[in-house]
């Protein structure tokens, strides 16, 4: 072990305790961020040590990603120093609780499907189903604004956060908003921090808005035969007084990937959109009978699924970082945000584009958000791929949209930007991050520009 290596271990063990700074390199590697390992993990078990680890290595120079499970480690650009993880993995209580007001505050560190467990026995839940599912800690949720297909009827965790303490690299515990719905003090400095990817400061506690869980849900699925049949259907339902909790647009290789292996299995050759309702038993009957009349009116069937079948394929839409790379090693996975009025049209020239490159693509889209996923099986930074990206950006771009690279190999990010070109905001951006991070400590050169 090189002696930088042992003063930063006995530097951070101070703080954290000796059997709390670990560098096993088979630990370490775990969390390795595009072909880079730290050379240490600490765990922190309180806000006040996150606080004053951050300001430790503020002071000797080093480069600290805050992490838990690592399922959103796959996203940004390579880091420009990576020395410590910050393993957020003991910080997982729940402080405050009050289901009749719909208000919880818990660490970063809780599994997401722990935290549904713990709220649902008093009938409640957080509406999100996003990458990573129930392993995703509420940390990464919140600092990534992760969200999957029910955003079309909750929003996102911006929207669910009532408030927060954060933790910064001078050493402080900062708190922001309240945990009453009304309170909206401070509320600014909480929007700031979720989405920043850990680049600003760290999470340390939050505060949500609960939501009831629904009375009954049933999937419905409709075969749309073209993206011009799925367009129609989207705007009618979408302009009807139907309320999906969620609708996506599966290309046909999307929708064969997402019901392979499962009691839906079968060969599918068309576009399909899959929506979910909510409500009482009389609720779903109208529901049931509008979308027949719109299926009916498109030429298109439709079919109502078994609940526990259909929630297999809504978790691996939501989550196809983690289930698509078991299928096939070499995936990359990229993410647009446009008009959702554009859908379609993005999706018919991903198409094309992967066609001309006789290259595998499975499109997914979250009608009504505008958020489209393309999952490309390639394993290497080839010239084919890397110009079918560069293509797909500009054919984003060219729609008002963005292109983002959330997950491939690492060498494919040396050769392309996971982010893009960094947008009209960049110089407030990076005001920001000079201010809040002057070091560069947290998750150094991961976001847009390099910051």
């Amino acid at each position: 072990m090189s002696t930088a290596v042992e003063v930063m271990r006995r530097e951070l063990a101070v703080i954290v305790g000796t059997s709390r700074v670990v560098s096993d390199p088979i630990a370490c590697a775990a969390l390795s961020v595009d072909g880079k390992s730290p050379q240490c993990i600490v765990y922190p078990a309180s806000a006040e040590e996150v606080a004053a680890t951050l300001r430790r290595a503020a002071e000797l120079g080093l480069g600290v990603i805050p992490c838990r499970n690592g399922t959103k480690l796959g996203v940004g650009n390579p880091p420009r120093r990576y020395d410590a993880a910050l393993s957020l993995k003991d910080m997982n209580r729940v402080w405050h609780y009050e289901p009749d007001d719909l208000t919880v505050t818990a660490e970063p560190g809780m599994k997401f499907g722990d935290f549904q467990h713990f709220v649902g026995r008093h009938g409640l839940w957080l509406p999100l189903d996003p990458p990573g599912g129930a392993r995703a800690s509420l940390g990464g949720i919140v600092a990534t604004n992760a969200t999957g297909p029910l955003r079309l009827r909750y929003g996102a965790p911006r929207d669910m956060v009532l408030g927060m303490k954060i933790a910064t690299v001078e050493g402080k515990v900062v708190k922001a908003g309240g945990r009453v719905v009304k309170n909206v003090a401070g509320y600014d400095i909480a929007k700031l921090l979720i989405g920043s990817h850990g680049t600003l400061g760290v999470i340390v506690e939050t505060s949500f808005k609960l939501f009831p869980l629904p009375a009954e849900r049933a999937t419905f699925v409709m075969t749309a035969g073209t993206l011009g049949i799925a367009r129609d259907l989207r705007r009618r339902i979408l302009h009807s007084p139907l309320t999906p909790l969620r609708m996506v647009l599966l290309d046909a290789r999307a929708a064969g990937l997402t019901v392979a292996g499962t009691p839906l299995e079968r060969p599918v050759k068309e576009p399909e959109i899959w929506l979910e309702v909510a409500g009482s038993p009389r609720v779903m009957e109208r529901c049931h009978r509008e979308l027949a009349d719109f299926a009916k009116a498109a030429g298109t069937p439709l079919r109502r699924l078994a609940s526990e079948d259909a929630e297999t394929v809504w978790a691996r839409i939501a989550d196809l970082q983690s289930w698509l790379p078991r299928r096939s090693s070499g995936v990359v996975i990229l993410r647009a945000l446009l008009p959702d009025a554009a859908s379609e049209e993005l999706l018919s020239r991903a198409e094309q584009e992967a066609e001309n490159e006789k290259a595998l693509l499975a499109g997914f889209a979250q009608l009504g958000v505008g958020v489209l996923h393309f999952c490309l099986l390639a394993d290497a930074a080839t010239p084919a791929v890397l110009g079918l990206i560069r293509r797909l950006r500009g054919a984003a771009e060219s729609l008002r949209g963005v292109l983002i690279i959330e997950r491939c190999h690492w060498d494919i990010k040396d050769r392309v930007d996971a982010w893009g070109s960094p947008g009209d905001d960049f110089a407030v951006m990076k005001k920001i991050k000079e201010t809040w991070d002057p070091k560069g400590t947290l998750s150094p050169g991961r976001f847009p520009g390099g910051l």
